[in-house]
């Protein structure tokens, strides 16, 4: 701050070395609130971003945030204080498709009045609310009675039904849900885990991960009949897709290469997809 006498000097040589020092003074502070300005400029800009941004940003963002405390309260308000401000229309979800499956519940008051008199039905409303089933594991146990003949005494046994993965025991619906959840759904083989310990099942994420790997070589002889096809065409079209592929600890570019079979009449056949 400046030390100003209450007085100015009388004597002309002392006024004037009171100027200069007034005059040095101002400067210094000039340069230090020079100086302020900018590390504060400077601090606003690694915290809002650029200057022509972080203004309007943080305005923006503030009225947001005072149109969203505003809809909130009007929400929480009663019907009286609502008065004069119009009512948004609510978006109504669809109905379920008419093909699910009803489950039909009855709800009756009884048969028996209060007065005392029989109550007989008129009417009667309907209301649908779409619920939800969790998946549940079931077991399939294959009993194969192991039959001997009375005469020859030979034994015959039922053969087991062929299996997606031989020496291995999940039915065709678990793993059609374990490659739908994890390569349609992108659901990770540990978080499966986690939902099928909900359920009791124990089953470790290795063993999914190998019943994948092993089920991939199922559709390989659709996959070739579609290749042999495709590749028979007149007029095939090409795309070649880079991706990134982990492999022996290393991240390597893995191709997908797409065939497209066109016909004479300039309409598209079949498509054929095969990773290289």
């Amino acid at each position: 701050m400046l030390d100003a006498p209450n007085t100015l000097p009388s004597d002309p040589g002392e006024l004037h070395e009171t100027a200069e020092g007034s005059l040095d003074l101002v400067k210094a502070h000039a340069l230090r609130v020079a100086k302020l300005e900018r590390q504060l400029a400077g601090h606003n800009r690694l915290r809002f971003g650029s200057k022509p941004e972080s203004l309007d940003q943080l305005l923006l963002r503030l009225e947001e945030e005072e149109t969203a405390a505003a809809q909130v309260a009007g929400e929480d308000a009663p019907d009286g204080d609502a008065e004069g401000q119009e009512a948004k229309p609510k978006r109504k979800p669809p109905p379920p498709p008419p093909e699910m499956p009803r489950i039909d519940q009855i709800l009756t008051p009884g048969e028996d009045c209060k007065c005392g008199g029989k109550l007989r039905t008129i009417g009667g409303d309907v209301t649908e609310e779409l619920e939800y089933a969790p998946g549940r594991f079931v077991v399939n146990r294959i009993f194969r009675p192991r039959m001997a003949c009375r005469d020859c005494e030979r034994t015959v046994q039922s053969a087991l039904p062929s299996r997606p993965i031989k020496r291995d025991r999940p039915g065709p619906g678990l793993l059609d849900h374990v490659l739908v959840s994890t390569y349609a759904d992108h659901c990770p083989l540990y978080r499966k885990s986690q939902i099928y310990g909900r359920e009791g099942i124990d089953l470790d994420r290795c063993t999914p991960a190998d019943w994948g790997g092993r089920s991939a070589a199922l559709p390989a002889p659709m996959a070739d009949a579609i290749g042999r096809h495709v590749r028979a065409g007149q007029t095939i079209f090409a795309d070649d897709i880079p991706n990134k592929m982990r492999a022996k600890g290393t991240c390597t570019t893995a191709r997908i290469r797409t065939y497209v079979r066109v016909d004479a009449k300039g309409t598209k056949g079949a498509e054929l997809s095969a990773p290289r």
